[in-house]
């Protein structure tokens, strides 16, 4: 009985230090795994916009419907006839649907404004020509000149875009990429260890903006990656 209680006991004890080494050798593993920093990169180019969209609304009033369709037909006429001349073609110019407004439908009395009707739409050049359009725009008050009253308020400027963003993005997340990896080098040399594999890695924002208030034809594109690098002795 006293043999198997010894033999017991040391089959016990053998496991029990077996246990510990392989706990030790996981913990071990675990604080390796868990040692890594979390760097961003960014990189950026500037690109011109390759599209343009400029919606060109007005407003007309009046208390004879017939007249007010007249005046609005006529304004119509006026924008296109100054996109054409400016070299844009038809399919490049699109006329909204017009937009009628009889303002003494719920007003009374001296509540109601003087005039009843208000006509509006929107004619819209949309185009890749962007210096041609820049160009038209400058000249734009040629269109007031003939009597057309402009609504600046209701997408009054052109909108500038870059259409092109898939071409150029591979390049842009590697370079954003390789100044991540630059930043963890130069942390984990300030802190005498070596950067190991990619723990994660996280593309995150790419943004489209003007690179500057007062030139909203050309684009700056900005591209920030979030990476998380091991860290090893």
């Amino acid at each position: 009985m006293q043999t198997r209680a010894l033999l017991a006991a040391t089959v016990i004890a053998l496991g029990l230090a077996g246990a510990g080494w392989f706990a030790s050798q996981g913990m071990t593993k675990l604080r390796t795994a868990d040692r890594y920093v979390t760097v961003k990169g960014s990189a950026e180019k500037i690109v011109d916009a390759d599209l343009v969209v400029w919606p060109l609304s007005q407003t007309v009033g009046g208390n004879e419907l017939g007249a007010v369709q007249t005046q609005l037909n006529a304004n119509t006429a006026t924008i296109r006839d100054f996109l054409t001349s400016a070299g844009f073609k038809d399919d490049e110019i699109v006329v909204s649907p017009p937009r009628l407004e009889d303002r003494w439908a719920y007003s009374y009395g001296d509540n109601r404004p003087p005039e009843r009707y208000r006509y509006s739409n929107t004619v819209t050049l949309r185009s890749s020509r962007v210096t041609e359009a820049l160009a038209a725009l400058r000249r734009s008050g040629d269109i007031v000149a003939k009597g057309v009253m402009l609504n600046t308020e209701e997408g009054g400027g052109p909108d500038f875009d870059y259409t092109k963003l898939n071409d150029i993005k591979p390049a842009l997340i590697a370079e954003a990429t390789s100044n991540a990896r630059k930043s963890a080098e130069q942390f984990a040399k300030d802190s005498g260890a070596r950067i190991g594999g990619i723990r994660s890695a996280n593309q995150g924002v790419i943004s489209i903006e003007n690179r500057d208030a007062g030139s909203p034809q050309i684009k700056k594109i900005r591209v920030v990656t979030t990476v998380e690098y091991f860290l090893k002795d």
